[in-house]
């Protein structure tokens, strides 16, 4: 499953970069939570949060149903 979330990213990444930043999947937990740490200029937006659960986590949850909710670390 690990894999599958990190080449998700993977696909979302370029839409980060374009904004001068990006995404690193730190762990998936037992209770399916998807955790990230933005980086660049997405690690100090004020629209950091929005971007993890109107854009991350969205996507993320469409693709894979069983994943509760991407939190930021």
């Amino acid at each position: 499953m690990e894999e599958k979330i990190i080449a998700a990213l993977d696909n979302i990444r370029p839409f980060l970069q374009r904004d001068g930043g990006d995404v690193e999947f730190v762990e998936l937990t037992e209770d399916n939570v998807v955790k990230v740490k933005l980086q660049g200029h997405c690690a100090g937006c004020p629209h950091a949060q929005m971007t993890i659960k109107q854009g991350i986590e969205r996507l993320l949850k469409e693709q894979y149903p069983e994943i509760t909710a991407v939190e930021s670390v």
